[in-house]
């Protein structure tokens, strides 16, 4: 199979700024100072470890999930309710017409004034800003007219403080100052993998579906952790992963287990993570591992090594 990213169809809307950080509570958009200076080293330190060195938690957010608009405080849900009822709305449903209304250029302040939350397996986990007043849009965006269930988007930036209580009606998550939102559904997804060959169509799409699944619904799984983060990508990026489950699954074998280990690559200046997946014959009980090197040391993960046979030592 073609080692390669998924093609550009299976996400819209990628942004393209540069790294990001928190806002301050009051600040119409987060200051350039402020993005930089949250993205100095490698985080915040968390712990002093056993030989003396501080441990460090990574400051990026790589997560998949869904970003809904709320109404902050009641004048801008009065000033929000006076736009709409000024504006041709007929035949639209709700959603329909809070997504014609923000995107008129003219109420560019009231997309500026909504709160948008970032919610993984609906728990409320993130607020969500853009670094620059031009990547508000691409919010805007990604709320979509008509959303679907199936609806997710992969949120890629710098996780800041917690936000203030007149931020987001009282809301007191991280803050989270996005580089890159891509909007896509799961089913899209599937369907834009490339099928190896050797492997049916209906199998190789099932056999995706679940290996989705089951990375959306791992413990904790806010994009937060290094770990996370690493499979986050792959699902996204790195088609090889699916079609390594769908040929696993047609010689009878189950996905056992996803793991993250620190690879034998890092090192004091790069944190690359070794992703292995079992898989364990139904019949035989034999298990064959496979693994991947991601590198998570910046904000934007990428991969070192493609999947290869895994060897405990």
């Amino acid at each position: 199979m073609d080692e390669r990213e998924l093609p550009p169809q299976a996400v819209e809307s990628p942004a393209g700024a540069r790294g990001g950080a928190a806002a301050r509570p009051r600040d119409p958009m987060p200051s350039r100072q402020a993005h930089e200076c949250a993205a100095c080293g490698r985080g915040d330190v968390v712990a002093s470890g056993e030989n003396g060195r501080d441990e460090f938690s990574s400051p990026y957010v790589y997560a998949l999930g869904r970003v809904e608009p709320r109404l902050p405080s009641l004048g801008v849900e009065k000033e929000f309710a006076q736009v709409i009822g000024q504006a041709d709305t007929a035949d639209l449903t709700d959603r329909e017409a809070l997504h014609a209304v923000l995107a008129e250029p003219r109420n560019r302040y009231l997309a500026r004034h909504l709160c948008y939350v970032f919610t993984v397996r609906e728990l409320e986990t993130y607020v969500v800003r853009p670094h620059e007043s031009g990547d508000l849009p691409l919010l805007v965006e990604a709320l979509r007219a008509a959303p679907r269930s199936t609806d997710l988007h992969a949120l890629i930036g710098v996780r800041g403080p917690l936000a203030p209580p007149d931020l987001c009606n009282g809301l007191m998550i991280p803050v989270v100052t996005f580089d890159q939102i891509y909007s896509f559904d799961a089913g899209s997804l599937v369907r834009s993998l490339p099928k190896p060959d050797g492997v049916a169509e209906e199998p190789f799409r099932s056999a995706a579906e679940e290996l989705f699944e089951r990375v959306m619904h791992l413990a904790d799984n806010a994009g937060s952790s290094d770990e996370h983060r690493a499979l986050n990508y792959l699902v996204v990026r790195y088609p090889s992963v699916y079609a390594k489950t769908a040929e696993a699954f047609a010689e009878g074998a189950s996905l056992t287990a996803i793991e993250t280990r620190p690879s034998r690559l890092s090192g004091r200046m790069r944190t690359i993570l070794d992703v292995i997946f079992s898989y364990t014959g139904r019949t035989t009980d034999v298990t064959e591992k496979f693994f991947v090197r991601v590198d998570v040391t910046e904000e934007f993960p990428f991969l070192v090594t493609k999947l290869s046979p895994y060897y405990d030592r």
